[in-house]
C-alpha cells in the first residue's frame, strides 16, 4: 500500500497548476525567468515566478509547469498558476469589494486619498488608500477596485477591522455576500 501511495504522490501533478492560463485578448505578456509581466494600456502588473517554476506561452495560453518534483515546487506550482490568472483578469476587467455598514449614526467619506470612518467611537478613523486601489462610498455601500487582487482584497479586510459585524443588532462593516447568524438577546431568552 505504501508503494502504491508513493507512485502516486510522485506522478500526481497539480490540477491547478496544470490548467492552461488563457491570455485574455488585448493584454501583453513578458516573460522573464523571475517574473512575468501582464500589461494593458497603462495598467501593469507582475508576479514573480519561483526559480522552481518555469512558465512559457503556447497558443494564447501561459503554462506553467515545475522542473522537479520536490515538495516545494508541488506545492508553488498551483499559486504560480492562480497568480498568473489574477495578474491577467487584473489589468483586463480588475476586481472589487463591495461592503455594507449598518449602524445609527455610521458614515464614511473618502477625502483626499483617505476613507474616512465614523462608526460608533469617538473618534474619525482615517484609513489611507494605496496606489491602484479607489475606494467610493454610495448610501451605506463602500465600493473598493482595483487591478491587483491581493491590494484590493486587504484594503476590504482594513476596512472590515475597524468595525467588524456584532451578533446581536447587526451593527458594522460587513462583506456584501457575508451571512451573519444573529443571537437571541437576553430579552429573548426569559
Amino acid at each position: 500500500m505504501n508503494q502504491r501511495w508513493n507512485n502516486l504522490e510522485r506522478n500526481s501533478m497539480s490540477r491547478i497548476g496544470k490548467r492552461p492560463i488563457k491570455i485574455e485578448e488585448g493584454v501583453k505578456i513578458e516573460i522573464t525567468p523571475s517574473r512575468v509581466i501582464a500589461s494593458m494600456g497603462e495598467t501593469k502588473l507582475e508576479c514573480p515566478v519561483p526559480s522552481c517554476i518555469v512558465v512559457k506561452e503556447e497558443d494564447g495560453n501561459l503554462i506553467a509547469t515545475r522542473k522537479d518534483e520536490s515538495k516545494a515546487s508541488r506545492s508553488l506550482h498551483g499559486l504560480t498558476a492562480r497568480l498568473l490568472k489574477s495578474i491577467i483578469i487584473g489589468v483586463k476587467d480588475g476586481f472589487t469589494k463591495e461592503l455594507h455598514f449598518t449602524g445609527t449614526g455610521y458614515r464614511v467619506a473618502v477625502e483626499n486619498n483617505e476613507v474616512l470612518l465614523n462608526v460608533g467611537y469617538s473618534h474619525e478613523i482615517k484609513l489611507t488608500i494605496p496606489t491602484g486601489v479607489s475606494v467610493a462610498v454610495k448610501k451605506n455601500t463602500i465600493l473598493i477596485s482595483g487591478a491587483d487582487k491581493q491590494a484590493v482584497g486587504q484594503m476590504a479586510a482594513e476596512i472590515r477591522s475597524i468595525r467588524p459585524p456584532e451578533v446581536y443588532k447587526g451593527k458594522g462593516i460587513k462583506y456584501k455576500d457575508e451571512i451573519i447568524h444573529r443571537k437571541a438577546g437576553k430579552k429573548a431568552a426569559s
